[in-house]
């Protein structure tokens, strides 16, 4: 079982950052794949980015490769997700959520919804145009 709690969103300009952080309760962290997701109003949810157990696998979306940052520490239960130069667009709730899947090797990932069994609450992140 995992406990996952968002926070860090916010309010921010267009071309800011915020840093969203998931800190989880558990004993199966440090075995997650741990992700973040988004969801716009209307639009279904989508990956953002992802990161291996160890963390040395990261995997971005397209669209945010380049600006965000995903990290984790084992150590504190947390994983942490950088937003640079941020777009409107991407106003959205940001989702933490973890896969306890078995994978064959540190560098797999998956970045569909259905395989993360543990999800937090999310946290509201607004781009002002």
């Amino acid at each position: 079982q995992v406990q996952l709690v968002e926070s860090g969103g916010g309010l921010v300009q267009a071309g800011g950052s915020l840093r969203l952080s998931c800190a989880a309760s558990g004993r199966t962290f440090s075995s997650a794949v741990m992700g973040w997701f988004r969801q716009a109003p209307g639009k279904e949810r989508e990956f953002v980015s992802a990161v291996s157990r160890t963390g040395g696998s990261t995997h971005y979306a397209d669209s945010v490769r380049g600006r965000f940052t995903i990290s984790r520490d084992n150590a504190k239960n947390t994983v942490y997700l950088q937003m640079n130069s941020l777009k409107p667009e991407e106003t959205a709730v940001y989702y933490c959520a973890a896969d306890v899947s078995w994978y064959p090797s540190d560098s797999y990932y998956n970045s569909n919804t259905k395989t993360y069994a543990y999800w937090g609450q999310g946290t509201q992140v607004t781009v002002a145009s």
